[in-house]
């Protein structure tokens, strides 16, 4: 038997891209009950097709280990039993979330009569480009299509059998509700071209959202004839004021790094106050905790443990159980070292000086800035919002977590009884 000719990226993306643009034109106007019934549907089927989800995602799994993938890239792409079901639960949390489609950002009467409003509307057709993280399937294709988004993924191919599995309970969800399936594809295949003829589609795609390593976003944003959503490093700073409580900061500190360290919201770099009175125990925390430390000879100093400080290590995003530890010279010496060095991702404060938080609050320039709090809380759902699409560190139509808000947009009513302009 001959071989099947093979696809043409360019081809096949225009042809998703006009379904999807289709299907657009009829979830801008859905009723947000089919929206969240078929959101509904799809988390059921999620777990109702477990075992086979979960068999496929071994299937990866497999392949990644034996292909070399990094510790931090497995524990992205792994699922457990546990992880589909957080996957289905937030499916069925931004079911249950407000619609934002017709929502009413503002209204105001003109001197003349004219009555404005601007009303929030979907962006339209939406691709997400991503790696490694299989939930991202769900929590992409569920946050544009309650947005009223139709949605064009293109999973890393690592994740492939994941992916198609979740994709597929996706397709189920919509069916049932009577919504377009093409609401919500999935570039079938692994050719790094189609990521290029996404980028390019600007007859068809409204926005792209990259959301993966360095290497991704940089490729995104140099080749991207469509508006881009973008964060880039996830380089976040743990700062340990002099005012800090040892135990709590310890606590803080230890979660901030080491409860998942693939994830973008782990601290990467520890900022410790020259004028703080515990700094041996804190970094021994750190280390007891399995947590490889770099530092200079001052940091050094307190533990034989610490390795010394590489050139680049101030400016490396470790998504590994390892981090970089620096003294500064209080709040001015910590905000400097953020300013120099952090991707504008996640930055917190640990102190009991309230002064000193606000201040910190008010000047770190990042998407998300906490006071006594892990970074890891920098994630859609423990934000309220059910899921997120990434997070956009950028300053330009949305900010931090990106869910259902951020993938609208806005037009204006104008109402009127026969003015006319003089």
């Amino acid at each position: 038997m001959a071989d099947r000719d093979p696809i043409d990226p360019a081809a096949l993306i225009a042809t998703m891209g006009k379904r999807a643009r289709a299907a657009a034109s009829i979830l801008a106007t859905a009723p947000t009950e089919a929206k969240a019934a078929a959101l509904t549907a799809a988390a059921a089927a999620l777990r109702a097709q477990a075992d086979a989800v979960l068999a496929a995602n071994a299937e990866d799994v497999a392949r990644a280990e034996a292909g070399g993938l990094s510790g931090a890239m497995l524990d992205r792409l792994r699922l457990t039993p546990a992880r589909l079901d957080g996957v289905a639960a937030a499916l069925e949390t931004v079911a249950g979330l407000p619609d934002p489609v017709g929502q009413v950002i503002d209204r105001s009467v003109r001197p003349n009569g004219l009555a404005l409003s601007r009303v929030r509307v979907p962006v339209g057709v939406i691709a997400i480009i991503y790696e490694s993280r299989p939930n991202v399937t769900a929590d992409a294709g569920a946050l544009a299509l309650m947005a009223g988004n139709a949605a064009i993924l293109r999973g890393g191919s690592e994740a492939g059998a994941s992916n198609r599995a979740i994709h597929a309970c996706l397709a189920a969800g919509l069916a049932a509700a009577g919504l377009p399936e093409d609401a919500v594809q999935l570039v079938p295949i692994a050719d790094r071209a189609a990521v290029g003829a996404l980028l390019t589609a600007a007859d068809t795609i409204d926005m792209v959202v990259p959301r993966g390593g360095k290497s991704l976003v940089a490729r995104v944003q140099a080749e991207a004839r469509v508006p881009v959503l973008a964060h880039l490093d996830g380089i976040n700073h743990s700062f340990v004021h002099a005012a800090a409580d040892p135990a709590k900061a310890e606590a803080l500190v230890v979660n901030a790094k080491m409860r998942r360290t693939g994830v973008c919201g782990a601290t990467e770099t520890v900022l410790i106050d020259r004028a703080y009175p515990a700094p041996a125990p804190l970094v021994a925390a750190l280390l007891d905790a399995g947590c490889a430390l770099h530092g200079a000879d001052e940091v050094r100093s307190l533990d034989r443990r610490v390795a010394p400080l590489g050139d680049e290590d101030y400016d490396t995003e470790w998504l590994d159980a390892v981090a970089s530890v620096a003294f500064v010279d209080g709040l001015d010496g910590a905000l400097a070292h953020i300013e120099a060095h952090a991707s504008h991702h996640t930055d917190a404060i640990i102190t009991e000086d309230a002064a000193a938080a606000e201040r910190f609050l008010a000047e770190v320039d990042s998407a998300i800035v906490m006071w006594n709090a892990s970074t890891q809380f920098a994630d859609g759902g423990e934000f309220g919002l059910g899921a997120e699409i990434g997070i956009a560190t950028g300053r330009l139509h949305a900010r931090g977590p990106v869910a259902l808000e951020g993938l609208t947009t806005y037009k204006w009513q104008v109402r009127g009884d026969g003015q006319l302009r003089p």
